[in-house]
């Protein structure tokens, strides 16, 4: 077998048509070639990435969720890009394409819908960047760190360290409390009830003393004691501190708990229980006292 039968016949089998696509019929070299073209693309956007992740952590942000964000976009730009030329390239109609192609989109419409709404959320979350990679959110009442974002889903953690995955419509259609949107200083606040005898002057230098001593707390603004509330038991004070990670505020009450708990001890001053009171007519207590009488003589 000489090197012109092989080349012949090589060639023959790359221009034999495979199948045919929205009126194009599809080779073996078209479709060798479409897969190049997705492999370059691949290559040039992670190139891209790379580069982009320099020039904007350099010249523009140092928060790595906004740079891992613009990274993702221009991630997903590029293989659109790609696909379209690929598409191109081949020699198949894009408008052949989808018109071939929606009576089958309009069926699987109803099923993908759920799908189709992530896919746009996670577009519009990357486009707007109000939520970026390492942000602490309150979602559905639950409090998370941001890990990853998808196209689709946002990965989160929770303070057990469970790790979910989210569809990114739950995160543009709901009300979403971005505690690191701006930046990440965070007001904290834990109340604690003292008995009405209680030297109010005194409980109010003690619970300042003891904020004043967190040492994970900012130096500004300082800690601000208030009373907020007389309650049926107790007199209600709040004692509110700023703190630099959000992601800590379990850890940051529980230790405020305590140390304003030693510092009562210390001072003696004592925190209020429920209590009730319960005070008798006079009818009453003196059936009662008759009732008693007997049983006291026996």
């Amino acid at each position: 077998m000489t090197w012109d039968s092989v080349l012949s016949r090589a060639s023959y089998w790359l221009v034999q048509p495979l199948f045919s696509l929205a009126g194009t019929e599809v080779t073996s070299f078209s479709l060798a070639t479409f897969l190049l073209i997705l492999l370059v693309t691949l290559v040039v956007s992670r190139m891209v990435k790379r580069a982009a992740d320099r020039t904007v952590g350099e010249r523009f942000t140092k928060n790595k969720g906004t740079r891992a964000a613009i990274s993702r976009l221009i991630h997903y730009v590029i293989l659109l890009i790609g696909l379209s030329v690929a598409l191109q390239i081949v020699g198949i109609n894009m408008s052949a394409l989808f018109a071939a192609g929606a009576l089958f989109a309009v069926a699987i419409g109803f099923a993908m819908q759920h799908v189709v709404q992530n896919f746009v959320s996670g577009v519009i979350l990357l486009v707007e960047r109000t939520i970026k990679p390492g942000d602490i959110l309150e979602v559905e009442g639950m409090v998370v760190k941001v890990m990853e974002m998808g196209i689709r889903t946002t990965v989160v953690r929770t303070w057990r360290d469970e790790e979910l995955i989210m569809p990114n419509s739950v995160l543009s259609q709901s009300i979403v409390k971005n505690y690191t949107m701006h930046d990440e200083h965070y007001r904290i606040g834990v109340t604690v009830g003292v008995t009405y005898g209680s030297d109010m002057n005194l409980v109010k230098q003690v619970l300042g003393d003891t904020a004043s001593a967190m040492q994970w707390r900012m130096p500004e603004p300082p800690p601000r004691i208030m009373l907020i509330e007389f309650g049926s038991s107790s007199v209600d004070f709040g004692v509110y501190l700023s703190v630099n990670d959000p992601w800590m505020q379990r850890v940051y009450m529980a230790e405020l708990r305590e140390a304003i708990w030693f510092a009562f001890k210390d001072a003696g001053i004592t925190i209020a229980f429920p209590q009730l009171d319960v005070h008798f007519d006079p009818p009453i207590e003196d059936s009662m006292r008759r009732i008693a009488e007997p049983v006291a003589a026996a």
